[in-house]
């Protein structure tokens, strides 16, 4: 019987009003995100979902693109504070990378897997201390809900209508109840809120 630690599995991914996580332009396509994501809402909201995880479980695309832009803002001393930190965070925590195109892994600090992000998570939750932050990877965030697995969610809206794009919340998920533990309003009708599994 594997033992627990006690360590949250938490995620955190961008949504518009509509559902998507991406617009119609297919996964690159950020268009409906960019005027919110360096809100003052969305900056506090970054800071929060870092600060108690000590492992972030990344997709390879995730990977790549957040590995080439973050590192340089931590050194970068006009850079808001907030980046500054996550980006130190990010490249000083533990990370894994789910890969079926990497055998290994071109960031320190990393290991890359090929392997169901469940029996990853389960192996993660048996050992250290810390939350496991899924880092914006929706490869790795469905599966978790399909499988019951997250403990809490860090969610952006935007007041934006995508109009095509992919969701996170697809059909068939199992059902489930969250409590509302967090929730902020921006100028621009962004909306930052945490929602915690009740089980």
């Amino acid at each position: 019987m594997t033992s627990h630690t006690g360590r949250k599995v938490t995620a955190n991914l961008s949504l518009t009003l509509d559902g998507r996580y991406n617009g119609p332009g297919g996964p690159h396509d950020f268009e409906a995100f960019a005027p919110y994501v360096t809100s003052e809402v969305a900056r506090d909201h970054m800071t929060r979902i870092w600060e108690g995880a000590t492992t972030a479980l990344l997709g390879r695309i995730n990977a790549e693109g957040f590995m080439g832009y973050w590192p340089p803002i931590t050194e970068d001393d006009n850079a808001d504070p907030r980046d500054r930190g996550y980006a130190k965070w990010l490249v000083g925590t533990e990370k894994v990378v789910f890969s079926t195109t990497l055998d290994k892994a071109p960031w320190e600090r990393t290991r890359v897997v090929n392997a169901p992000v469940a029996d990853v998570v389960a192996e993660l939750k048996a050992i250290g201390e810390g939350d496991i932050l899924v880092n914006s990877s929706s490869s790795l965030i469905k599966p978790l809900l399909a499988a019951d697995l997250l403990d809490r969610l860090y969610l952006m809206i935007f007041p934006e209508i995508a109009g095509g794009g992919q969701r996170l919340f697809d059909d068939g998920l199992p059902t489930s109840t969250w409590r509302l533990t967090h929730q902020e309003t921006g100028e621009l009708g962004e909306m930052a809120m945490v929602y915690d599994r009740v089980r």
